[in-house]
């Protein structure tokens, strides 16, 4: 649950980019993601975890010391709601999201063409997650809920299924 704390944060903090609307937009893409293919929201819990842990390591590999490089990466993609195929493929190579679509839906349960499918929107919604916690223009300081999804101790706080369990309890109490 630590990195749902990190996201109520910067939510509450004016020098990180978090707001409450970027929130809800995150949740909604996803559940419209779900609801159109046909995903039941446990499952895509499992996909959403099964997404981050697939995709930390991947980020974390393109990781700089200091971050700058990946966190320009990550807001260039992030608001834009869904990255497409080009956006994807920038970010993640083919073969890599293959691996990627795999996996998931080894651990879903869900087909991989489903996965494929829905990959863009799923990326472009954990990367918007990911950039709520970048400083505001002009603000020194980190992305600390990047930091705690890269978490290089691997302490298990960075699910991504729980902060969206946890982002719907929040936003529909």
């Amino acid at each position: 649950m630590g990195i749902f704390f990190d996201v109520l944060s910067a939510i509450n903090n004016p020098n990180q980019q978090g707001s409450l609307t970027q929130l809800e937009s995150i949740t909604n893409s996803i559940q419209q993601v779900a609801t159109s293919r046909g995903i039941q929201p446990s499952q895509m819990q499992n996909v959403m975890s099964a997404l981050g842990n697939v995709l930390s390591p991947v980020l974390r590999q393109q990781s700089t010391p200091g971050g700058s490089q990946l966190q320009n990466l990550i807001g260039q993609f992030a608001g834009t709601g869904t990255m497409g195929a080009s956006g994807l493929e920038s970010l993640l190579s083919p073969q890599l999201q293959q691996q990627i679509v795999q996996t998931v839906s080894q651990r879903s349960g869900i087909s991989p063409n489903v996965i494929q499918a829905a990959l863009p929107t799923l990326s472009s919604a954990v990367l918007g997650l990911l950039n709520m916690g970048a400083t505001k223009p002009g603000t020194p300081g980190g992305n600390s809920i990047l930091s705690t999804f890269l978490d290089s101790d691997r302490d298990g706080n960075t699910d991504l299924g729980e902060v969206l369990k946890f982002a719907n309890r929040f936003l529909n109490p």
